[in-house]
């Protein structure tokens, strides 16, 4: 059985991080390829793989505003913008990899305050002179990303490149082009990486798998920002 396993970076980078800590971009790409290929032994499999699509964005040089401390931070210059390129590139250079790259909105780039944090200021737990910088998140979307993780299902059914889809990815939006998949007699496995999904996604997809049992346990069963 030939399968191609497609990713979605943000997710996986998430999720790695929560369950696994800080890594070197180096350390990570490798732990995602070796990640992937259990995939291809699990449950007696001995599948041949196709190709590995990783689904990302490269990171935004803009500067942008900070309401709390009241100046401009150059993305540019942060330590996530150097390790997410050398991520990339690390990726790059891996067998079998093959990089889908969308874009950052980076017009609709903001800081705004952690969920968590507005709860607690709601409750009167805090109050907002408590704030501290770290109580505040980017909030920076993807764009064309999903459109071409649809497009690439697709194109792997209609063309009949592939027996087997392995998608690792905690989003919903997948499901229309994993029906359309299995129309075409594509068995089509989600891994959402120990993330709960809705119950009625069972429906539209032939199996549910995670590789790795750290990511089920517990305390990580929960997707936090």
């Amino acid at each position: 059985m030939k399968t191609a396993i497609l990713v979605d970076g943000g997710f996986y980078r998430r999720r790695a991080q929560k369950v696994f800590g800080d890594k070197s971009a180096e350390n990570r790409a490798d732990e995602l390829a070796n990640y992937c290929k259990k995939h291809l032994n699990s449950h007696g499999e001995r599948n041949e793989l196709y190709r590995i699509f990783y689904y990302d964005c490269p990171p935004t040089s803009k500067r942008i505003f900070h309401p709390f401390t009241q100046r401009q931070v150059d993305l540019s210059k942060t330590d996530l913008y150097e390790w997410t390129i050398q991520f990339l590139n690390e990726l790059k250079k891996k067998r079998k990899f093959a990089l889908r790259l969308g874009k950052l909105a980076e017009e609709q780039a903001h800081y705004t305050i952690r969920p968590q944090v507005v709860k607690k200021l709601c409750t009167g737990t805090i109050s907002f002179d408590d704030l501290t910088e770290s109580d505040f998140l980017l909030e920076i979307s993807q764009k064309g990303v999903d459109m071409k993780i649809g497009l690439d299902i697709a194109s792997l059914a209609y063309k009949q490149q592939v027996d087997q889809i392995i998608l690792i990815s905690g989003d919903s939006d997948f499901v229309s082009a994993a029906k359309l998949a299995r129309r075409e007699g594509i068995d089509f496995i989600l891994d959402p990486l120990g993330a709960p999904i809705k119950p009625d996604l069972f429906e539209h997809i032939d199996g549910l798998r995670t590789c790795d049992k750290a990511y089920t346990k517990p305390n990580n069963t929960i997707d936090e920002n």
